[in-house]
């Protein structure tokens, strides 16, 4: 096992460092440890307005939704894995050539792929704040402790949803009553209680107060979690054999007031009959959000009034920008290179389906301000949230191009868009906080998304495409 292990290892690190160089790659966990270990001594400045325990709720939240987002291997379905990484030939897939089980096979790809992620994004952020303990007065056991429990927030998230996902990929009708189930209790335990369930989320208990009881339990739902999915996970093809309809034609009449019908129409087709459309919306965008509003909920008395709802809208438009990478993952530009379409033409048309996508946030954006409360301010939200999309994805577009999925862990990449949208986030958070009204003016967000897209498609018509 350890040698199929290792060899995984090394075949994720040579992938990455093909696409986009050893170097750059390896400077990417360099670059998050270098954030945490500088943002520790600004940790006093921040507790003059938000209390210690605060600060540790979001950043156990963002670590939680880190391991959702990374943990949705059951919804790679055979659609997308046969035309996106046909041409390549992976561990993964070597069963029928290796004296190997799939399901062994398997569940060493979900151990390296769990051990690789948190070597890429939770050890160098522990470690900078480890690093950082002496010169900020932080207790080195409270900051070694901080390191397990993120481990764990980490892995509750990417066990839960790997949980999930493999139910989804066995029967979506038992995912809905899981779901249901899951949704009932929560929403029961907080009517008969009061409290928010958040305050019981076991890493948040394990930091608070390390206890041996709370760390076995943990490690004990940990293991359930991941050993269910291990025995629900399905390594056959389903065989049986699918027909639809006629609905290209319809669907590209449908689009015909938008740019490239054709090519719009196709992307939304693939969406729709892989099946990622709906295991996406719930697993990479409803439950993520869902998550960080229970979260957010505990912080309410630190913001302003009404400033919940916008901070809700805002993160929904950062997630909702991540669409993108739903209706590039399909195909590569190499079987588009023989035919007359330049990759400008490819970018407009992806563009058109994220628009077309952007109807999901739209509703989540309304139905999060109609269930608090907030509905005389649900229109300035909702274009808050989706101006924040529209051009998060514009930056998405001139950085990456086509390869959004990949060309993220190019430190030089991420670092520019974290620069070029922390700062349009921070200033029509701002300005939503001043005035709820103000928000509005988000519209004006709609010149440099024109702009960003335009210079994506000049700029990336002069590259000669990777294939990747």
């Amino acid at each position: 096992m350890f040698e199929l292990f290792t060899n995984m290892v090394k075949e994720e690190w040579r992938v990455h460092s093909t696409m986009f160089g050893s170097l750059s790659f390896a400077l990417f966990p360099v670059m998050i440890f270098g954030i945490a270990f500088m943002g520790s001594f600004l940790l006093p400045l921040m507790r003059t307005t938000l209390p210690a325990g605060n600060l540790t709720l979001i950043v156990h939240a963002n670590y939680l939704m880190l391991g959702i987002m990374v943990g949705g291997f059951g919804l790679l379905g055979n659609e997308v894995m046969n035309r996106r990484f046909g041409q390549a030939s992976l561990l993964a897939y070597s069963a029928r050539s290796l004296p190997l089980s799939e399901k062994f096979i398997f569940s060493n790809f979900v151990i390296k792929d769990t051990v690789y992620y948190f070597f890429l994004w939770v050890l160098p952020f522990g470690f900078g704040y480890i690093l950082a303990s002496p010169f900020t007065g932080v207790p080195l056991a409270g900051a070694l402790l901080l390191l397990l429990t993120l481990t764990f927030s980490f892995l509750f998230g990417l066990c839960g949803v790997f949980f999930l996902s493999a139910v989804y990929a066995r029967s979506r009708p038992v995912l809905w009553l899981v779901l249901l189930a899951i949704g009932v209790g929560v929403g029961g335990f907080a009517a008969i209680t009061g409290m928010n369930p958040v305050l019981f989320f076991p890493p948040l208990l394990l930091n608070s107060a390390f206890t041996w009881a709370n760390f076995l339990i943990s490690c004990a739902v940990l293991a359930l979690l991941f050993g269910v999915a291990i025995v629900l996970f399905n390594p056959e093809s389903v065989g049986s054999e699918k027909m639809y309809k006629d609905s290209f034609a319809p669907l590209m009449r449908r689009f015909s007031s938008l740019p490239n019908p054709p090519l719009s129409a196709k992307d939304t087709l693939d969406l729709y009959r892989s099946g990622s459309l709906v295991g996406q919306t719930i697993f990479s965008f409803l439950l993520p959000l869902v998550v960080i509003w229970f979260f957010l909920s505990l912080l309410g008395p630190f913001f302003p009034p009404h400033g919940l709802l916008f901070i809700v809208a805002v993160t929904t438009g950062v997630i909702a920008s991540t669409m993108y990478t739903w209706v590039t993952m399909f195909d590569t530009f190499g079987p588009y290179a023989c035919l007359p379409v330049a990759v400008s033409t490819l970018i407009a048309s992806k563009l058109t389906t994220f628009a077309v996508l952007q109807t999901i946030p739209t509703i989540f954006i309304a139905a999060v301000a109609l269930l608090s409360g907030e509905a005389a301010y649900l229109v300035p939200a909702v274009v808050l949230g989706i101006s924040v999309s529209f051009y998060a994805v514009s930056v998405m577009a001139w950085l990456c191009g086509l390869s959004p999925n990949v060309l993220v862990y190019d430190v030089k990449v991420l670092f520019v868009y974290l620069i070029l949208v922390g700062i349009v986030l921070t200033i029509f958070t701002s300005v939503a906080f001043a005035n709820p009204y103000f928000a509005l003016s988000a519209v004006i967000l709609a010149i440099p998304t024109w702009l960003l897209v335009w210079k994506a498609k000049v700029r990336w018509d002069a590259v000669d495409p990777e294939g990747f």
